[in-house]
């Protein structure tokens, strides 16, 4: 693993030098603030950092929550091609009964028998929370409810939800569906990068059907603090539960409580973790979208070396006070052998706060370098034989 030295605008020169700011610890956050649900976990979308968390890789009944598998898989098969909006499902009898009106849940009030689209179905699940609309997509696309929680099952491990089993595509009771705050909070933020037109369902006021309109259960949406998804789930076993999202400048926080005693609490709570996130960290971007972070050597090739950036900008969280110093480095296995193909995975940028790793970026190649002439090649073999040795 080799280290690649930065220039004069290294990330390093950029946090410290310009910002003169450094990192708060985690776990000292943590110790800071608390909350009074039982699991909860807040965290940065850009980064992947964790802010605060509690209980979160315990298993808890996720309610309707797990609704948010059931679209992610709908949002990923739109996404290939192989459905589109127009599909229709129909409303089975099982679908009906178990999660229409005469069920006591959560419904979009569809009729028995019905053809209804994919597109309507999808809003019935997110702003509606109906398990009518879960059970009728999951039993078109797969069959049967059981039949569809195997595919889930395997899209969540794809996802790296390690922690997490589902049984159906509501979150009805079942002594085998389990989920952590951790996973869903990683299932949020996949959906809100990998599908930016389609997450914008969740934050639409209210939906219409069957002459029966139902306002978005998620209260954070008119809390006024840029909240604009995501999902509100409730049973008796998993207490009241909320995955929410917010943005706040160009900062966005992805928060999940669940075992709450009232909605009051889940409201008041979600909504606590997400204006404490926003005060007590401040965020920076310290490589722009498309903007060369370094540069790796190249064994062999028309080029020395190869420039690496990454997929998007890198934006780091600040914390206002720390006694820890920071510092950075891009490392990659090395030297790369020609020829390298463009958008290439081939090492990352790292930030330590003290010894303690807390943000890694994946770097890209930035451009396609050819094998070079037989000149090149063997001065390249002649050095590696050398520098590399020693």
């Amino acid at each position: 693993m080799r280290a690649i030295p930065f220039s004069a605008r290294s990330l390093l020169y950029r946090l410290l030098g310009v910002f003169l700011l450094l990192w708060l610890p985690q776990q000292a956050l943590a110790q800071e603030f608390d909350t009074s649900a039982p699991f909860a976990i807040l965290m940065d979308f850009d980064s992947g950092t964790v802010l605060l968390q509690k209980n979160a890789d315990e298993p808890m009944a996720p309610a309707s929550m797990a609704k948010l598998m059931t679209v992610e898989y709908v949002f990923h098969l739109l996404k290939e091609g192989e459905l589109s909006f127009d599909d229709e499902f129909v409303i089975s009898e099982h679908a009906w009964r178990e999660g229409g009106a005469a069920s006591g849940g959560s419904t979009m009030f569809a009729e028995l028998g019905s053809r209804v689209r994919l597109e309507d179905l999808l809003r019935g699940i997110i702003i509606q929370s109906g398990n009518d609309a879960a059970m009728a997509v999951a039993e078109g696309i797969a069959g049967s409810e059981i039949a569809f929680s195997d595919l889930l099952n395997r899209r969540a491990e794809e996802l790296g939800m390690t922690n997490s089993t589902f049984r159906d595509a509501t979150g009805l009771p079942d002594p085998e569906m389990r989920v952590t705050a951790r996973d869903l909070a990683i299932l949020a933020r996949h959906m809100i990068a990998e599908y930016p037109e389609l997450y914008k369902m969740f934050a639409e006021p209210d939906f219409t059907w069957n002459n029966i309109t139902q306002r978005n259960r998620n209260p954070l949406l008119d809390a006024g603090i840029g909240a604009d998804g995501l999902k509100t789930g409730y049973t008796r076993e998993s207490g009241y539960g909320l995955v929410g999202s917010a943005v706040a400048n160009t900062q966005r926080l992805i928060v999940v409580v669940n075992g709450c005693k009232s909605p009051g609490e889940r409201a008041s709570e979600a909504r606590k973790l997400l204006e404490w996130g926003f005060r007590a960290f401040r965020q920076i971007t310290a490589f722009e979208a498309d903007e060369v972070v370094a540069e790796a050597s190249v064994y062999g090739g028309e080029k020395g070396g190869v420039a690496l950036k990454a997929q998007g900008p890198i934006r780091v969280l600040i914390a206002r006070s720390s006694t820890e110093p920071l510092r950075a480095r891009a490392v990659y296995q090395g030297p790369i052998e020609a020829p390298v193909e463009a958008g290439i995975k081939v090492g990352s940028l790292k930030v330590w706060e003290g010894e303690r790793l807390i943000q890694e970026t994946p770097l890209y190649t930035a451009e396609a370098i050819a094998v070079g002439p037989l000149h090149r090649r063997a001065f390249d073999a002649l050095g590696e034989l050398l520098f590399g040795w020693l």
